[in-house]
């Protein structure tokens, strides 16, 4: 059955089907892999150190950025326009005894200069609210998630 999707320009609903992602990774190397999806995308993961891929904790680090960004987009197009410039740095170092982030902290660098104090205010009232309500990947690593692993084994 197709998922409605929502229109943000006109928040209009439209039912379009729309194939779910396959995403999966595929050993390279040694301590390499190229995560990949459906839709052709390609990222290069491998251990700290090794030049140009990313770690596993740096890309669920991005995909926080990117999913704030992405949550607070249409807000803030609306009031600086399209073309407005944000980085979203992202960090937080890892507890190595127990193997978890237990602190992630972003900051959003955005350029609000042509807006008064009051209106700064309401527009980053208003992204916060977007990134609380829409942020799934902000949403899971608060709620925590549960995590099943299966093994299919060619024998």
């Amino acid at each position: 059955m197709a998922e409605p999707t929502v229109a943000p320009a006109t928040g209009t609903t439209a039912s379009t089907t729309v194939e779910p992602t396959t995403l999966w990774v595929e050993r390279t190397g040694t301590r390499a892999y190229t995560g990949r999806s459906s839709r052709g995308a390609e990222v290069l993961i491998g251990s700290q150190g090794v030049p140009g891929v990313f770690t596993p904790g740096e890309l669920l680090k991005i995909a926080l950025a990117a999913c704030s960004g992405l949550s607070a987009d249409f807000a803030l197009s609306r009031k600086l326009g399209d073309n407005f410039d944000a980085t979203i740095r992202v960090a937080g170092d890892a507890d190595r005894e127990n193997e978890v982030y237990p602190q992630l902290d972003e900051a959003f660098e955005l350029d609000l200069s042509e807006l008064d104090e009051e209106a700064r205010e309401r527009l980053l009232v208003t992204v916060q609210r977007a990134i609380d309500k829409v942020c799934t990947v902000g949403r899971t690593l608060k709620a925590g998630t549960k995590v099943t692993l299966s093994f299919d084994i060619d024998s």
